[in-house]
């Protein structure tokens, strides 16, 4: 590939700064199971993992020590230790297995490392903690409780389902001191918690959603600071959720609570409350109907003051039912629950002709709305949710379906009054307000921007406005439909765990946030939709049963177990699901392969873009691919990347299956999809040859003449824009970028008109469309905050703008491959991500005939540095190089850790 910048100079400087003699190395960011001091962990063999920095360059871990104890004591004086691991000789600095004395139930502990390192020897770190969930079943011993009955008007589990909230309280007395007390509760489907008034945590719609008939969460918080000597109480409110679903239901699974207090005192006595017939329950408070679709409704004249506090007169309340225990396997929830991430407000508002008011947030967000305003007694407030509006000004529902995202609150009297929903929320840019007598102000409002919590780990900016655009658009997107599960959308009556949207996309997903805990949870998620023969469902959880036996679809299961290994060194997924993986592949080789090509496809290659844009799937036979060429070569590299989780997972044995399967598939779909004259595979779309070029099914010496073709079709019969669906957009960026065109990569990603990310922009959108043509095509299926069409763009971002990506040969960027690529029309880039290592910086810059990059790569990594020859750079021996050496094209700089300008 060659590169032309002429405007640069030609010679390069090559300094390194930042590094000083002498400085100390420091040990940080300790984590258990990637969490830091997690309470309640459900593995016997948790991992460990540390970051190590220096002032200095190039710093390496050359053994560690890890020690582990039941009491902080116990581990700074070294007696009695757990574990005690001794130097052990080795540069690992993330997912170390514990492998000490049994860990025990309920127990909290304490750890510490240091690290020997080629700059010198770390003080032990900070003790961290963790403590230990209930690890056998038999420990529980609460009962499922609720109120097993609809007992208030209009409530149905048929059609949109309607149902009050629960509230459950008891009151108990702690007469000690208490030494520690731990809660251990599963309120289905959504719970907030309370103990003596006070919220139990943040969290929200607590526990996480699962396919319930195969597992249930439950969470674990310390509550020792809340409670009081003498009398407390414990009060639970609860939500419909995903449990009591929000459409049909074959039977009425009726929301439940299994809670256990454990509180040991400084005596060493205990106590136990449970969750039993002694609780008090009722129906009657103020919320009186929550759906995630539909929204929530609240009458502030049934409110239930210090319902959660002592003296509340319950006698009114019901003894509570015992409910049906529910079938699946009670499980501990590894992954956090959702949180408010950020607030934002208004940007403005405008009087409608009937007398109602639009809010405008600015921004299409997810979460809900707070209000503070001002109302009058019985004169219900009712707040509608949009993404977009008519051309009129007024709310565009058509595209919700049924959904009716309305949240009404009801004023018990005249005055002032603050509120917020608890257990729904909505995709929304716009809120239309009725029942107000004034105009309110922006203050009054407020968007809390919901979603997993979980760290913001990337950053990306450049001298293109409409590229930094299209990346907020992203950001907005991703974190929008995270809800305990990776989502399709966030506002219509669907917001399901669609697994295509995710095969290619959660790799991207994972350079912005701190997703891996939320993937590897949905992994289970997809284990336990699947059926007895094999079937991956390809929703999941599997609230709507899609057992289609296509490839595409399913192959997210394989591709995110590893993507957790390969961006964070996390090969727990792959060695679990390893099985049932297995298990799949061997079913759809069975059922679905034919003369080693597999027929089966559902869904073709999702929402290409239509010759009309008023279609919401195209009608050209010339545009669509054979699904048997999208099944086949999706198969294909499952076979391949079973092959490394064989080796992975320890069945070596299964390997040699993999690759003659793999070998006599090649062979077969060659000789019958692929045209040796003209180099095309099927009716020569870019999808087809794309996947087959990236895939490594084209013959050895065809590659540039496949790749000649993906060029031709794309300038010629699309004008240089998009013209794949969801399975071409996954390797369209990367695909153009590594054959040497990355002119016409930059030109796809920075087109205004339509079909392009641009154009969505260019329409005002705030998020990514699920259709290329959302604004023209039926309200069907317009979401206006979908993130499958990004394919591998925010990976191409990072990877081929930025230059952060990992080595081949490397996991969770222990080493880097930094080339980034510099198409004519982009000055800059400024991109920094967060690795399991620490943050690594790439930001370069083309002015006045310079050109600048700054580059930061952590403890315990290094970096090869390849830069154009045509730069002309001059280097020196530095600390922190290790090595240079030339190519044709490029000079090539190792480096180790330590920041550097070049």
């Amino acid at each position: 590939m060659k590169i032309t910048l002429s405007s640069l100079l030609a010679a390069f400087v090559f300094i390194l700064a930042g590094c000083t003699s002498g400085s100390t190395v420091k040990i940080k960011d300790l984590r258990v199971e990637m969490k830091e001091n997690p309470v309640g962990i459900g593995v016997s063999q948790p991992r460990f993992m540390w970051k190590i920095s220096s002032g200095s360059p190039d710093l390496v871990q050359t053994s560690y020590q890890i020690q582990v104890a039941d009491s902080p004591d116990k581990l700074k004086n070294g007696d009695d230790l757990l574990w005690d691991t001794g130097e052990i000789k080795s540069d690992a600095s993330i997912q170390i297995p514990y492998e000490g004395s049994p860990l025990q139930s309920r127990k909290q502990y304490y750890w510490r490392v240091k690290s020997n390192t080629n700059q010198g020897t770390t003080n032990w770190s900070e003790v961290n903690t963790w403590s230990m969930a209930l690890l056998n079943p038999s420990e529980w011993k609460a009962t499922w409780i609720g109120e097993n009955n609809l007992s208030n008007q209009g409530e149905t589990y048929q059609g949109k389902s309607r149902l009050a909230a629960r509230y459950l309280r008891k009151e108990f007395t702690a007469d000690k001191p208490v030494q520690r007390a731990v809660l251990y509760i599963s309120g289905l489907g959504s719970s907030e918690s309370y103990i003596n008034g006070k919220r139990v945590s943040e969290d929200i719609f607590a526990p996480g959603p699962s396919w319930y008939p195969n597992r249930v969460y439950y969470n674990v918080y310390d509550v020792t600071d809340l409670l009081s000597k003498d009398k407390n109480t414990i009060g639970i409110a609860l939500g419909n959720g995903r449990y009591f679903g929000m459409r049909d239901m074959q039977k009425a699974t009726l929301p439940s609570l299994l809670a256990q207090l454990e509180i040991e005192y400084t005596d060493g006595s205990q106590t136990t409350i449970l969750s039993d017939t002694s609780w008090k329950v009722t129906s009657k408070g103020p919320i009186i109907a929550n759906n995630e679709f539909d929204g929530e409704e609240y009458d502030a004249r049934l409110e239930l003051e210090g319902w959660n506090k002592n003296g509340f007169d319950d006698s009114k309340w019901l003894a509570a039912d015992v409910m049906e225990t529910p079938p699946g396997e009670l499980t501990v929830q590894a992954n956090p629950n959702l949180r408010i991430q950020e607030e934002i407000k208004p940007v403005n508002i405008t009087e409608r002709p009937d007398g109602k008011y639009i809010i405008d947030m600015g921004q299409n967000m997810v979460g809900w709305l707070a209000i503070d305003l001002k109302g009058k007694k019985d004169q219900p407030i009712t707040m509608t949710f949009a993404e977009i509006l008519k051309e009129d000004g007024s709310l565009y529902l058509d595209n919700l379906r049924t959904a009716n995202v309305t949240d009404i609150y009801t004023p018990a009297k005249d005055g002032n009054f603050s509120w917020k929903p608890s257990f729904v929320y909505h995709g929304f840019r716009f809120v239309e307000i009725s029942g107000l007598d004034y105009k309110p102000e922006l203050a009054a409002f407020t968007g809390a921007v919901i979603y997993d919590e979980m760290k913001t780990t990337g950053k990306f900016e450049t001298s293109n406005p409409l590229v930094n655009q299209i990346y907020k658009n992203a950001y907005w997107g991703i974190r929008g439909n995270y809800r305990g599960m990776p989502t399709d959308c966030p506002q219509r009556d669907e917001r399901l765990g669609w697994l295509g949207d995710r095969v290619t996309g959660a790799y991207g997903e994972a350079f912005i946030f701190d997703n891996a805990l939320l993937y590897n949870k949905w992994l289970q998620d997809i284990e336990d939709s699947q059926s007895p023969e094999g079937s991956i469902s390809d929703v999941s959880p599997r609230y709507w049963t899609l057992y289609n036996d296509d490839v595409t679809w399913p192959a997210a299961y394989f591709y995110v177990a590893n993507l957790l290994y390969r961006q964070f060194g996390d090969k727990s997924g792959i060695i679990r699901h390893y099985p049932s993986m297995k298990r799949w592949m061997e079913h759809m080789q069975q059922t679905a392969m034919k003369d080693y090509i597999i027929v089966k496809d559902t869904y073709g290659d999702w929402c290409m873009p239509p010759e009309s844009q008023e279609l919401i799937h195209s009608q050209d036979p010339a545009r669509k691919t054979d699904g048997a060429i999208l099944a086949t070569t999706m198969y294909y590299s499952l076979l391949n990347m079973m092959s490394e989780f064989a080796r992975l997972s320890g069945h070596e044995n299964d390997i040699a299956a993999y690759q003659e399967l793999a070998a006599k598939m090649k062979e077969a779909y060659n000789a019958k999809y692929f045209n040796p004259e003209t180099a095309q595979y099927g009716n020569n779309t870019v999808t087809a040859n794309m996947l087959s070029l990236r895939l490594g099914l084209v013959p050895n010496g065809y590659e540039e003449k496949v790749f000649t073709n993906i060029v031709k079709k794309t300038e010629v019969d699309f004008g240089g824009h998009v013209s794949t669906g969801v399975l071409g957009i996954q390797h369209l960026m990367r695909g153009l970028t590594e054959y040497g065109r990355v002119d016409m990569a930059w030109k796809i990603a920075t087109n205004e008109t339509y079909p392009s990310w641009g154009y969505m922009v260019k329409k005002g959108a705030t998020t990514i469309w699920e259709l290329w043509n959302g604004d023209t095509a039926d309200p069907a299926m317009n979401s206006a905050n979908h993130v499958m069409l990004l394919g591998d763009l925010i990976i191409w971002y990072y990877e081929d703008l930025a230059g952060i990506k990992c080595a081949q040969d490397a996991i969770a960027y222990k080493k880097l491959i930094m080339a980034p690529v510099f198409p004519e029309g982009l000055n800059s880039v400024s991109a920094s991500y967060e690795s399991v290592y620490g943050e690594i910086k790439s930001a370069w810059k083309k002015e006045n005939g310079s050109f600048n990059w700054d580059i930061t790569i952590p403890g315990n990594t290094s970096a090869i540095v390849r830069i154009p020859k045509e730069f002309g750079i001059k280097h020196a021996n530095q600390p922190g190089v290790r090595k240079v050496s030339d190519t044709a094209t490029y000079t090539e700089i190792e480096i180790g850790s330590g920041s550097y300008h070049f």
